[in-house]
């Protein structure tokens, strides 16, 4: 095996999803996957060297044929192989992150470790046997969005596979891992989903933020089973923690790496913060639904209207606004209502 020398970041913003591996630091690897006709356009796996024998990959990526050749082009390139691949420490449930792991598992033997958090998630999965993502439509439904949910229910198709979602070797905690020179932090961050997990580095400053902490865009909040009443509120908890621990380089699951968590989350509270105002005035002295509220409002970066979103990403839309609605209503900013099981909210005085 030949030892990989440091190369220069050759990714930049509009080129990280390029396939081949980036070294961050010595012995710590960022290796873009494929996703198939994704808008995230690619996962990042990281590849961590310092064990005794084999690898450590923090996520596993989406279980496609492409992204397995992918890895096991970068780890050649890297002077490994698919073999050496002993752990396998996934941040969430979500399919582009565990589903490769869970093959892989199969193919190498490697043990594949998930936060505890996300137990019941896969509970749900393995009883409702379905990829449809069944407590998103519901909350459309719950924002008065029957339509759209039906037309979201219709892209999913009957071929639930539920080889990819067996459980993990070992859930973790809040908790510290060794793997040879490698030790890596476990701490809970719900929000993205319950039990998203993120990978703290302390000797060499490096965060592993999974989709917690991403450098472009804002994750998607509650996407998930039987997600938490307060998904946004633990969610921004969570970022508020990140505060609290000495600032790190960021690794996150999708995007290049960034200089600076601290930065990052700072900018991702200052947005959730414009988005609550925003939603508050949009609903100025009415009483809305969330799907009312959320085709006032403008998306991504660009501000496209709703009305030019596809499905996939109205029914995004319509969840984030819901959940900014009910942090509003847990603040008192906001009061909600329900009547034929439709949720609605009426802005309150002060």
């Amino acid at each position: 095996m030949t030892t990989p020398t440091t190369r220069t970041p050759r990714f930049d913003r509009g080129r990280w999803a390029q396939p081949g591996p980036e070294t961050v630091r010595p012995g710590v690897h960022r290796i873009p996957l494929p996703l198939p006709d994704d808008g995230l356009r690619a996962v990042n796996v990281y590849a961590l060297e310092g064990l005794t024998e084999g690898l450590v990959l923090i996520d596993g990526g989406w279980s496609i044929p492409e992204s397995r050749r992918a890895l096991e082009d970068a780890l050649a390139e890297l002077g490994h192989d698919l073999g050496e691949i002993d752990h396998i420490l996934v941040t969430h449930i979500h399919r582009d992150h565990y589903t490769q792991a869970v093959e892989l598992r199969r193919l190498l033997g490697s043990r594949v470790h998930l936060g505890a958090g996300e137990r019941r998630g896969l509970e749900l999965l393995g009883e409702l046997r379905t990829d449809r993502p069944v407590g998103s439509l519901e909350t459309l439904r719950r924002a008065g969005a029957h339509e759209l949910a039906e037309r979201v229910a219709a892209m999913y198709g009957g071929d639930f596979d539920p080889t990819v979602w067996e459980a993990p070797d070992r859930w973790l905690h809040a908790e510290e891992l060794r793997f040879g020179d490698v030790r890596l932090t476990v701490i809970p961050t719900p929000g993205h989903t319950r039990g998203h997990v993120v990978y703290l580095d302390r000797a060499r400053g490096l965060l592993f933020s999974g989709d917690h902490v991403l450098p472009h865009i804002t994750p998607s909040i509650g996407f998930e089973l039987g997600g938490p009443a307060l998904p946004l509120g633990d969610y921004l908890d969570s970022l508020h923690l990140m505060t609290t621990l000495g600032d790190a380089r960021l690794l996150p699951a999708h995007g290049p790496v960034g200089d600076s968590v601290h930065a990052r989350v700072g900018e991702l509270l200052a947005h959730h913060d414009d988005r609550l105002a925003e939603a508050l005035t949009a609903l100025a002295d009415r009483t809305r639904t969330a799907y009312e509220v959320a085709g006032d409002l403008g998306w991504t970066r660009r501000k496209v209207p709703f009305a030019d979103l596809g499905a996939f990403d109205q029914m995004l839309a319509v969840n984030e606004t819901a959940a900014h609605l009910d942090v509003l209503a847990d603040r008192g900013r906001a009061r909600r209502t329900q009547s034929e099981e439709i949720n609605r909210y009426t802005a309150t005085p002060g």
